[in-house]
């Protein structure tokens, strides 16, 4: 628990901005100390609706991974193709996650800032 001291101006302000981001105060200002100290990103709940389904994602090709993997192991031939796929599937998810947290964390410093998106 920390704890900080704000005038009723800045505390009124913190409580807008909070809202605005659909957030309570605590964790306004539990993203903010956390983001900042390089921990994670600040994210809405959109933003972590997005990030699970792109998990989801990465968890289907993990899955397709390791049943090549099994049955290579097993001395099964493959086709070229199917490999290929599964891995350039791993690629793209891996890239638009990476994409999708870059623009989360710009957005979100944005809206702190009262700039919008």
């Amino acid at each position: 628990m920390a704890h900080i001291r704000l005038s009723q101006a800045e505390f009124d302000a913190l409580k807008a901005a909070a809202g605005a981001a659909g957030l309570t105060t605590s964790a306004f200002i539990r993203s903010l100390c956390l983001e900042g100290a390089g921990v994670r990103p600040f994210l809405g709940a959109g933003d972590r609706a997005v990030l699970e389904l792109l998990a989801n994602g990465l968890r289907a090709i993990g899955s397709n991974l390791n049943q090549i993997v099994r049955a290579i192991n097993a001395g099964r031939l493959l086709a070229a193709g199917e490999i290929a796929g599964s891995i350039n599937d791993a690629y793209v998810v891996a890239t638009t996650v990476a994409s999708e947290i870059a623009e989360m964390t710009r957005q979100s410093a944005a809206t702190r800032r009262g700039k919008g998106s």
